[in-house]
């Protein structure tokens, strides 16, 4: 697994810490096998999409909250996906190629970039 996968494990299971509940506890109040969740939280398995809802539940996190978020992100990312509210934007979608290029180190025109800000600062 990748850097996106460890890094996810690695703020789920501060969360979880943080709720003061084991990994035993956790998993017994979901109903989930302790085995995975501890490789999940060890980045070497994909967080599963069906079940971060109740999560983020469990971890006490507010829903829309920046941690709630963090978390959401955290996992699409280490499932190589972008978050699906971001690809619910058709305009935002329309200038990834612009951050994809920004982040390679490319040069991106200054007309597109000020586009780019714009709709931005209007989400």
């Amino acid at each position: 697994m990748g850097a996106a996968t460890k890094a996810f494990g690695e703020y789920f299971h501060g969360l979880r810490i943080a709720t003061g509940k084991s990994l035993r506890k956790f998993c017994q109040e979901l109903g989930l096998d302790a085995s995975n969740t501890s490789k999940m939280e060890r980045g070497l398995l994909v967080p599963p999409h069906e079940t971060l809802e109740r999560y983020a539940k469990c971890l006490r996190l507010k829903k829309g909250s920046n941690e709630w978020f963090t978390l959401f992100d955290l996992a699409a990312a280490a499932r190589g996906e972008i978050p699906s509210d971001i690809l619910s934007d058709e305009e935002l979608v329309a200038k990834l190629p612009l951050i994809f290029c920004t982040v390679r180190g490319k040069k991106v025109p200054r007309e597109k970039l000020d586009e780019l800000i714009e709709i931005i600062r209007r989400a």
